[in-house]
């Protein structure tokens, strides 16, 4: 039988960097996951032992990859994957799911992507600093969410700094301005009835090219960040408010309580009044 631990976390409000799930496992002989499809970035590190991953590449074939311990991969949103423990020295590994508006950035940054989703570390003390991160995550599960999101701003950085593959980036102070500009201006008008033309031209940009950087920059496109972005802020006023549905929905730029409950929907796969009845705070008594 394998030993392991594994949490939730409970707080999908931070945009910038956000964290979905974690823990650890020592796994037993041959012991298998997969063949699955995540929609965030997982990253694996390999503590002891050893194993291999089956992980699809950016032209949809799939690669075997035979990974040790001091080593990690990196499994990418919507790449399909299986990973299975060695049959006589097992894997034993710590992992996080981690996504947001950064979160392409510094994997790009890592040097790793779907052909090279092997971490090689180029220094031992930042790789033990890395994998001491994410232990200290999996063993603080009760602390608070602003605790571990710090953590995993420390994870990024010695995944960064540490990478075999680190890339240098690139000068983009105009491209991110634009960008920049472009977040303020939907943190500022979300509840609005706004639209990626409304956007493309406060940044006065023309709108292809505005949504080519922005997808390029963020990994999605305008009109998904849009969405996500706004029932992100409508799940924080179901669970922290009593406010009805159709002020919730007019809260966030949606005066349609029917185009509303779609969206809400369309992410996180129930209704508003289900997910409100599951996740809304209790006043004490």
């Amino acid at each position: 039988m394998s030993d392991s631990m594994f949490f939730v976390f409970p707080n999908e409000n931070f945009v910038d960097l956000g964290l979905y799930q974690y823990g650890w496992e020592k796994c037993s002989p041959s012991h298998s996951f997969g063949p699955a499809a995540r929609n965030h970035y997982l990253f694996h590190y390999v503590i002891s032992g050893t194993g291999i991953l089956y992980a699809d590449d950016s032209h949809g074939v799939t690669q075997p990859y035979h990974i040790k311990s001091g080593q990690g991969f990196m499994m990418f949103p919507h790449q399909v994957n299986t990973y299975i423990a060695d049959s006589t020295l097992p894997w034993e590994y710590v992992w996080l799911e981690f996504d947001g508006l950064r979160a392409k950035e510094t994997v790009e940054i890592a040097g790793l992507t779907p052909d090279n989703p092997i971490y090689h570390a180029n220094s031992r003390d930042l790789r033990n600093d890395l994998m001491n991160e994410m232990l200290y995550i999996t063993n603080h599960s009760d602390m608070s969410s602003f605790h571990l999101i710090g953590h995993l701003y420390l994870f990024l950085d010695y995944l960064t700094r540490s990478s075999s593959s680190r890339r240098i980036k690139q000068s983009g102070k105009v491209r991110d301005f634009y960008i920049k500009e472009a977040l303020s201006f939907i943190e500022q008008n979300f509840q609005n009835d706004i639209s990626v033309e409304d956007i493309a031209a406060f940044c006065g940009l023309n709108r292809s090219y505005f949504g080519k950087i922005f997808h390029d920059t963020i990994g999605k496109s305008p009109q998904e960040f849009l969405m996500n972005y706004r029932m992100t802020k409508a799940a924080e006023l179901l669970k922290l408010t009593s406010l009805s549905i159709s002020d919730i929905g007019n809260a966030v730029g949606y005066p349609n309580q029917l185009h509303f409950s779609r969206a809400f929907k369309n992410i996180y796969g129930e209704s508003p009044r289900n997910w409100r009845n599951e996740h809304k705070l209790q006043a004490p008594d």
